[in-house]
């Protein structure tokens, strides 16, 4: 399937007070994300995370009231658990993951950027030897195809969460990333920058979250 660049306006539940302000975000991840505000979500990757070359970027609106916080959990593709992609053929490989995005307020001023000033939890980590690239007969959690999992801990993306031992985001260069298809349609603020957990290959889940105030 071609890539495609994808344009959402969502209308949220995160606020209804009068002190709600309509924001703007854009966000390209590779390969997929959903964002929540305040722990209710307002937007998710329109394309499949299973899909090839799923680069694709989103833009939408959603309304919430200052302070909120924005978590965004972010996914590279994996075929299972080894956190390899196209197991048995000659590509078989380690993915690689990268997310960036920004958020502006309807005065166009932006009031959120992807920067180590977030802080990202990895809950999905493979392999943990990065030999089980090579494998021919990979099998997850065998061998050199170990793995770490956890699942989402209540309420991250909420203000009552402590993520005060979280560790920050590790920021990318584009060209370690090679961000595509989607990422040059948006103009993006020179402090949004491209982030990601501590391994771009072996980071395969990537839970980020930050206050807006």
């Amino acid at each position: 399937m071609k890539p495609t660049f994808a344009i959402l306006a969502l209308s949220s539940i995160c606020a209804t007070a009068s002190g709600a302000e309509t924001f703007s975000s854009d966000v390209w991840a590779d390969n997929w994300f959903e964002m929540r505000i305040n722990g209710t979500q307002v937007a998710q990757d329109s394309v499949p995370i299973t899909t090839e070359r799923s680069f694709n970027a989103e833009s939408f609106t959603f309304e919430a009231e200052r302070p909120f916080v924005v978590g965004v959990v972010a996914k590279d593709f994996k075929e299972n658990d080894t956190g390899l992609e196209y197991i048995g053929t000659g590509r078989q490989q380690m993915g690689d993951g990268g997310l960036i995005l920004q958020i502006r307020d309807a005065a166009g001023q932006t009031v959120a950027a992807s920067s180590a000033e977030w802080a990202c939890e990895v809950i999905h980590t493979a392999p943990l030897d990065k030999s089980c690239e090579a494998s021919k007969n990979p099998v997850a959690g065998e061998g050199v195809c170990t793995f770490d999992t956890m699942d989402e801990p209540a309420g991250w993306d909420t203000a009552s969460f402590d993520a005060s031992d979280w560790p920050q985001a590790n920021v990318y260069t584009a060209r370690e990333v090679s961000p595509k298809d989607g990422y040059d349609a948006i103009s993006w603020d020179p402090k949004a920058e491209l982030i990601w957990g501590p391994d771009l290959e072996q980071s395969n889940t990537v839970l980020c979250r930050i206050t807006v105030n």
